[in-house]
This record gives structure tokens, C-alpha cells and sequence, in this order.
């Protein structure tokens, strides 16, 4: 009896073509994403059939996908997730719903019946997690508000995919489906999955911490890294099993428990190296179930369904954020993220196929569509980019996004003279602002995050909501009468385009800002900023100068 590959031999080739992808992508200033997807496409099956184990691919790939959110949910805390969940629940429902519309449309264009169309059109509608959270990675955009948006806007699809699964005939057999009905056992499976997060979450929060440091503190750091990944592979396992989410949601909600604790942060480091081997078979994966011979015989179906997630999908999504009064420019940056489909759309179309809802052309066009989509979001990205100034001159738009409450607000502000106006207050900006404080020298902060800035108010600090680089917001802080203006975000963009407007109204304002950067902050001086403070480089230079000190008192 023949055998295949083993598993040695599998994990070998998927890493071996996406190290040569990678390095072929990075010669041609590509992401390195663009290398793992064409590399998992030049040896799949139906290219040149190298031996490997496909679906044991996909196996190690759902690792990668597991241990990728996990560390997404490390990096956020339930606080953060709160603030966005009034946006992010009713805005990914409306993109679904608009979405799965326009994809139905679309597919009955182009020559399905109406029930193969609707399953082609729920796949079409959600977006990559993996896609999506690694852009934001590698961006350093995750703890952004777009970032937090994003995020909570793709656990709301993961959950409508959990529904989706159980409405498919055939697609995920459930006693409560078969006791209840399709819709109605789709319902109980959400509720079950919002039970368990209820019961998991405060038992998690002092069970898996209290386990973390203990193995923490017997000092062994094989042991700490094996004790947290058996943590995220548990949960994400359990979930699956007793609630019948997807894995993948199950390790966010582990990252979420573990990310209150004292030991977040080493945990988050001990499990990147293991999750960025397995996510990056997730992007091969794909390339090798992608059959490249739809292209030639589908040519304007694969068109139509690629233009259907990167346009379509984008400019829902947009809408749908303006709707609910977003910032264009994270309404952009959000709606560019999730124009693209991945691992759910894949779980989707495979259910639908084995049920004979999809044919086999019918999941190529989902898998090219992927494939498409995930190419061109670094120039999605660029172009949300590019278009942010010009949306952000629309005035109905700053007026919509503003609102009349936050106009006569803005009114009601103090008129102060010679005070500071400090942009943002994060971590950094509520320090100066409790210094300001103490020294009794006036300030008023300009704060984008509408939650942040009305807990501020109720706290009687001077604060205005909005984006500090449109007129009509940083003109109401006076900065024409401002002694000081700091600028206490890091965002070179944003940074850029506050300084641009401070110049403007009052030539003469000292200003102090930050970066992370040594090229950014030769540009800031360049540019008028009195003081640049860059966090690593005063670190180490109180270290250093603390060593030097030691060493001229031992001497």
C-alpha cells in the first residue's frame, strides 16, 4: 500500500518554496506575503505537483491561523475591545448583509442558479483575520482605532460565519439545527459561543495567569513557552469542540484572558516565533489549493468576483463606517484591511462544495478571488492612503462625523491664553497633561477616540473630539493664542499633517513631538519642531549614561 509524504517531508517543502517565494518577493521590494501565495501556486497540484501532503498543509496552517489570533488577542485588552463594539457590531453587519447582496447579484450575472449563488455570495462577503491582523502587525497599527475597528469588526464575521455553517444544508450538522431549524439552531450556536466567552472569561482570567506564573517563576523558559501554547491550542480546541466556533476565535479569547495578566507580554514574545513558521503555511496553503487554470477558463467570472471583494467589499465597508460617524481616514484604512477573503471563505466554500452547492469551478473562483485580493491589498492600503486628504476636505462629511453636540461643545470651550494643547492622551499625552496640571498651567487635549473623550469630560478635563488636523477641530483649541502644542501620537501621517495645520494658523507655536524613528525625526526639525523625543533613544541614553556613571565610580 502507497503512502504519501510524511509529515516531516510535508512541513519541509511548504517551508522550503515559501523561504525561496519570500526571498524572490523581498528582491522585487514585494510583501513577503506575495512570495508564500505565488510559491504555494507554482508547486500545487495543479501546477507542478510536488509531493507534499495538501491537506495536511492545511492542517499546519490552522495552527498558524490559531497562534496568529492568539497573539492578536495578547495585545488587547477588553477595555479596548468595548470601545469600538458600537461601531464594529452594527457596521460588520450591515457590510455582510450589503456584501452577501452584491455578491448574489454578481453571481447570478455571471450564470449561477440562485442557490450556488447565495453560497458563493456569503464567501465573497468576509475577509481574511490572517490577512488582515498581519498588515496591521507589520504596520504597527494594531493598538491604532482603525486597528481595534478591524479587529472587532472580524470577530463579528467570524461569528456570522459560525451562523452560515449551520444554515448550509449539509454544511455543519448540529442538534440544535436538526431539533430547531436551520436559523434557529444558528442562534442557539451564537448564544452558546456568548456562554461559553461569559463563563471562560473570569474563569480563564484567574486560572491560566495563576498557571503562566507559576511556571514563570520555577525560571525554565522552554517550560513557559510549552505552557503557552498548550494555553492558546486548549482554549481554541475547547471552543471548537463544546461551542462550535471556529478555532481561531477560541485562541482570541485566550490571548484576551492571558493579556491582563503580569505575564502578557513574555507570553505574546514566547509564541511569535512558533506562530509567524505556522501562518506563514497558511499563505502557502492557499496558493496551493488555487487551481490556475480558471483563469483561462473563467477569465471574466474571476474578474468579476475579484472586483466584487477589493471594490465592492471596500466600498461598503467605507460607507458603512462614514455611516456611523468614523474618521475618513480610519474609515479608509479599514475598509482597504477587509478587501480581501481568506480562511473563512475557504471553510464556507469547502462546506458548500461538499454539500453540491459549489462545483469545483465554483471554489477555484473563491480561491482566485483570495488570491487576487490578498495581492492587491498593500496597493489597497496606498490608495486608502492617498485618498484621505481629499475626503477629509468634503465639509458635510467633517460636519456629519463632528456632529452638532460636539460643535456647541466645541463653543462652550474656555477661552484660554498662552496654554498648551496636547494631541492625544494615551499613555504619553495623560502624562504631560497630569504635569500641566499640577503646575496649574492651562492645556485643552484634542482626542480622536469619541469613548476617550467623553470619559475625559466626565473627568472636567478641557477636551475636544476630533481629528486635530482638520481646521474646524484644531482651530477650536486657539492655537493662534497657544504657548505650546504637543503632539503626543506617534503616527508619522497624522504627525505630519497637525504640524502642517499648526503652521498655518500660528508660525510662531513651539511645538514638541515623538517618533520612533531617527528619519523621522531629522524631517520634524527640518520642519519647525522645537524639541523630537524619540523613546528608544532616551532609554538608552539614561542607560548608557547610568553605566558610564558606575563605571567612573568604580574606577
Amino acid at each position: 500500500m502507497e503512502s504519501g509524504p510524511s509529515l516531516v517531508v510535508t512541513l519541509l517543502i511548504g517551508l522550503a518554496i515559501a523561504y525561496v517565494g519570500g526571498l524572490a518577493a523581498r528582491a522585487l521590494r514585494l510583501p513577503p506575503i506575495v512570495g508564500y501565495l505565488l510559491a504555494g501556486v507554482a508547486v500545487g497540484p495543479s501546477t507542478l505537483g510536488v509531493a507534499a501532503d495538501l491537506h495536511t498543509v492545511e492542517e499546519l496552517a490552522q495552527i498558524g491561523v490559531v497562534l496568529l489570533l492568539f497573539g492578536v488577542g495578547l495585545h488587547f485588552s477588553l477595555a479596548d475591545l468595548r470601545t469600538v463594539w458600537r461601531v464594529a457590531v452594527p457596521g460588520a453587519l450591515l457590510q455582510i448583509t450589503a456584501s452577501a447582496a452584491l455578491g448574489f447579484g454578481v453571481a447570478r450575472l455571471i450564470g449561477f442558479a440562485a442557490e450556488p449563488a447565495a453560497a458563493l455570495a456569503m464567501c465573497l462577503a468576509v475577509a481574511s483575520t490572517v490577512v488582515a491582523t498581519r498588515s496591521l502587525g507589520e504596520r504597527g497599527r494594531l493598538m491604532t482605532q482603525a486597528g481595534r475597528i478591524a479587529l472587532g469588526w472580524l470577530v463579528v464575521q467570524d461569528l456570522v460565519v459560525v451562523v452560515a455553517l449551520v444554515v448550509l444544508p449539509g454544511g455543519a450538522p448540529s442538534p440544535f439545527a436538526a431539533a430547531y431549524g436551520a436559523v434557529a439552531g444558528g442562534a442557539i450556536k451564537v448564544l452558546a459561543a456568548a456562554v461559553f466567552a461569559a463563563v471562560m472569561l473570569p474563569l480563564g482570567r484567574r486560572l491560566i495567569p495563576w498557571i503562566l506564573t507559576l511556571t514563570a517563576r520555577d525560571g525554565s523558559r522552554e517550560l513557559f513557552r510549552l505552557a503557552v501554547i498548550v494555553a492558546a491550542l486548549g482554549i481554541a480546541y475547547l471552543a471548537a469542540a463544546m461551542v462550535g466556533v471556529s478555532p481561531a476565535l477560541g485562541a482570541f479569547f485566550a490571548g484576551v484572558i492571558i493579556a491582563e495578566s503580569d505575564v502578557s507580554h513574555q507570553a505574546a514574545g514566547e509564541s511569535v516565533p512558533v506562530q509567524q513558521v505556522f501562518t506563514v503555511l497558511f499563505f502557502v496553503s492557499v496558493g496551493m489549493l488555487f487551481d490556475p487554470g480558471v483563469l483561462l477558463r473563467a477569465p471574466w467570472q474571476v474578474a468579476a468576483v475579484s472586483l466584487m471583494v477589493v471594490v465592492g467589499n471596500a466600498l461598503i465597508t467605507l460607507l458603512a463606517l462614514l455611516a456611523l460617524s468614523t474618521a475618513p481616514r480610519g474609515a479608509l484604512e479599514v475598509a482597504a484591511l477587509l478587501a480581501q477573503i481568506g480562511e473563512f471563505s475557504f471553510i464556507l466554500s469547502g462546506a458548500a462544495a461538499k454539500n453540491g452547492l459549489l462545483s469545483g469551478d465554483g471554489r477555484s473562483l473563491v480561491l482566485a478571488a483570495a488570491l487576487i485580493s490578498i495581492l492587491l491589498q498593500p496597493l489597497m492600503l496606498r490608495l486608502a492612503e492617498a485618498a484621505a486628504v481629499p475626503l477629509e476636505q468634503l465639509r458635510f462629511l467633517r460636519a456629519w462625523h463632528a456632529g452638532g453636540r460636539e460643535v456647541r461643545r466645541r463653543d462652550t470651550l474656555p477661552k484660554l491664553d498662552g496654554h498648551a494643547i496636547i494631541i492625544g492622551h494615551g499613555r504619553v499625552g495623560s502624562v504631560i497633561a497630569e504635569t500641566l496640571r499640577a503646575q496649574s498651567v492651562p492645556y485643552i487635549v484634542i482626542e480622536q477616540d469619541l469613548r476617550f473623550a467623553q470619559r475625559l469630560r466626565r473627568e472636567h478635563v478641557p477636551v475636544i473630539y476630533g481629528d486635530a488636523a482638520w481646521p474646524e477641530v484644531f482651530e477650536a483649541a486657539g492655537p493662534e493664542r497657544a504657548r505650546l502644542l504637543v503632539i503626543a501620537i506617534p503616527e508619522k501621517s497624522a504627525v505630519r499633517r497637525i504640524l502642517a495645520a499648526a503652521h498655518a494658523i500660528n508660525p510662531a507655536l513651539d511645538i514638541v513631538a515623538r517618533t520612533h524613528s531617527h528619519a523621522e525625526a531629522d524631517w520634524l526639525k527640518r520642519h519647525g519642531v522645537g524639541r523630537v523625543v524619540m523613546g528608544e533613544s532616551q532609554t538608552a541614553n539614561e542607560m548608557a549614561s547610568y553605566a558610564m556613571d558606575r563605571f567612573h565610580a568604580t574606577s
